[in-house]
C-alpha cells in the first residue's frame, strides 16, 4: 500500500537526515507556517463574494465575472508548475519570503485595478505567486518526524482551508465598510509581515546535494517526467483535479445563488456563510490522523462518495437554507478529507522530490478547478441551480471511479 512505503521507504541519497528535521520543529514555526499558508490562500478566494460588487462596479457581465475565479485557479496553477519546483533546488526559506513579498505587491495591483480585464490580470499575478503556501506545505512535511507527517501536513493545510474561508468572510465584511477594494488592500500589508516572519522565524533548509536537477529547464522536465514515473501519482492528480473541479462548481456557483431569490443576501453574509466550511478543517485532521494510522485508503473512498452525495442536498438547497447548509458541510468534509489523504499518499513517494511532487500534484488539482469554475458560470447561464448540481456530482462521480480504478489495479 502507499501508505506502507511512507515508513518503510529508505531516505534517498542526499535527502536530509529524519532526526534533524523532526528535532527542529515545534508547535510555533507549524502554527507560523499554518497562518502564513492561509494568509497566502485566502488572495485566491476575495473576488468569490464579491462578483456582484464587482460586476456593477467594473461594469462586466456574468461569465466575465466567472472568469476572475478561474484566472485565481489558472495563475495558481501556473505557479505551482514554474515556482514551486524550485524549492527542490533552492533554499526554501528564501523561496517562500520571495513569494509572499511578490504576491504583497500584487494585490496592491489588483486593489488599484480600473478595469475588468486588469482585474483579471492582476488576479492571475496574485494566485501565481501565492504558490508560496504550497512551498510551506512540503518544507513542513520534510521537518516533520514521518510517524507525525500527516498531522503536520493537516495543520498546515487546514490554514489553507481556513484562509479561503476567512478571506471570503472578510472580503463581504470589508466590503460593506470601504467597498470591494479594501480587502486587497489589507491583505498586501498582512503579506508583508508575514514575508517578514517567515525569514525571521523559519529555520535554514539545506538543499539537498544531488537530489534535483541543476538547470531550471531539467526542473521542469523533471517535474513532469515525474507523473510518468509515479503510476500513484498520476492516479492521485486526476482525482484530485476531478474532486477539485467539483468543490470549485459550488464554490463559484454558490455566490450567484445567494445573490437572487429566495435569498437576496449581500456580500457580507455570503462571507460569514462559508464559515460553515470551518467544518472542513475538522474533516482534515481526522482524516490525518486516520492516515497516519494506516487507513488512508478508506479515507480516500469515504471521500469520493461523499463527496457525490453531498449535491443531493445541495439541489434541495435552491429553496430551502438548511439543507444548501448540510450539502455545504458535506463537501467541505469531503473535499478536504480526500485532499488529505491524497498528499498523504504523494508525499511518500520520493522525500528527495516532494516539492516537484507537490507541484505536478496541485497543478493538476487547480487546472482542476479553474475548469469547475469556468464550468459553472456556463451551466449556471444555461440551466440554473439544477444544472449546477449534476454537473457538481458529476465530477465528483468521476473522482470516485477514479479511486475505484485506482485500487484494482494496486491489487
Amino acid at each position: 500500500m502507499a501508505h506502507s512505503s511512507h515508513t518503510t521507504r529508505a531516505p534517498h541519497q542526499g535527502s536530509a537526515p529524519p532526526a534533524a528535521p523532526s528535532a527542529s520543529l515545534g508547535r510555533g514555526p507549524i502554527l507560523l507556517m499554518a497562518l502564513a499558508a492561509g494568509l497566502s490562500a485566502a488572495g485566491n478566494y476575495f473576488a468569490q463574494p464579491l462578483l456582484d460588487l464587482i460586476t456593477q462596479d467594473l461594469h462586466i457581465g456574468v461569465t466575465l465575472a466567472g472568469l476572475i475565479v478561474a484566472a485565481a485557479q489558472a495563475g495558481y496553477a501556473l505557479g505551482l508548475i514554474l515556482l514551486v519546483p524550485l524549492g527542490d533546488i533552492t533554499e526554501r526559506r528564501r523561496l517562500a519570503v520571495g513569494l509572499f513579498a511578490a504576491t504583497a505587491l500584487f494585490l496592491l495591483l489588483t486593489a488599484a485595478a480600473p478595469s475588468g480585464p486588469l482585474l483579471l490580470a492582476g488576479t492571475a499575478l496574485v494566485a501565481l505567486t501565492s504558490v508560496g503556501a504550497q512551498v510551506i506545505v512540503p518544507f513542513a512535511a520534510t521537518l516533520a518526524a514521518p510517524e507525525a507527517r500527516g498531522r503536520v501536513v493537516g495543520v498546515v493545510m487546514s490554514g489553507v482551508l481556513l484562509g479561503g474561508l476567512v478571506g471570503r468572510m472578510a472580503a463581504g465584511a470589508l466590503s460593506e465598510l470601504g467597498g470591494w477594494r479594501t480587502v486587497y488592500w489589507v491583505n498586501a500589508l498582512l503579506m508583508a509581515v508575514m514575508a517578514v516572519l517567515l525569514h525571521r522565524k523559519l529555520p535554514r533548509l539545506p538543499v539537498a546535494n544531488g537530489a534535483a536537477p541543476t538547470t531550471y529547464g531539467a526542473l521542469l522536465r523533471s517535474t513532469l517526467a515525474l507523473l510518468r514515473e509515479e503510476p500513484l501519482l498520476r492516479s492521485r492528480a486526476a482525482i484530485g483535479a476531478f474532486s477539485m473541479a467539483s468543490y470549485s462548481v459550488q464554490l463559484t456557483a454558490l455566490t450567484f445563488l445567494l445573490t437572487r431569490q429566495p435569498y437576496d443576501w449581500t456580500a457580507a453574509a455570503i462571507g460569514l456563510f462559508g464559515l460553515l466550511g470551518v467544518i472542513g478543517v475538522v474533516g482534515m485532521n481526522f482524516a490525518a490522523r486516520l492516515g497516519d494510522r494506516g487507513h488512508v485508503q478508506a479515507v480516500s473512498g469515504a471521500a469520493g462518495v461523499l463527496l457525490t452525495l453531498a449535491w443531493l442536498p445541495l439541489l434541495a438547497g435552491e429553496t430551502s437554507l438548511w439543507w444548501l447548509g448540510a450539502g455545504v458541510i458535506l463537501l467541505n468534509i469531503a473535499q478536504q478529507a480526500g485532499l488529505n489523504s491524497s498528499q498523504n499518499v504523494i508525499y511518500a513517494l520520493r522525500p528527495e522530490a516532494r516539492n516537484r511532487i507537490n507541484s505536478a500534484f496541485m497543478t493538476l488539482f487547480f487546472v482542476g478547478g479553474a475548469v469547475g469554475a469556468s464550468l459553472a458560470a456556463v451551466v449556471w447561464a444555461g440551466a440554473g441551480w439544477s444544472g449546477v448540481c449534476v454537473l457538481g456530482a458529476s465530477l465528483a462521480a468521476v473522482s470516485t471511479a477514479l479511486w475505484v480504478l485506482e485500487r484494482v489495479r494496486t491489487r
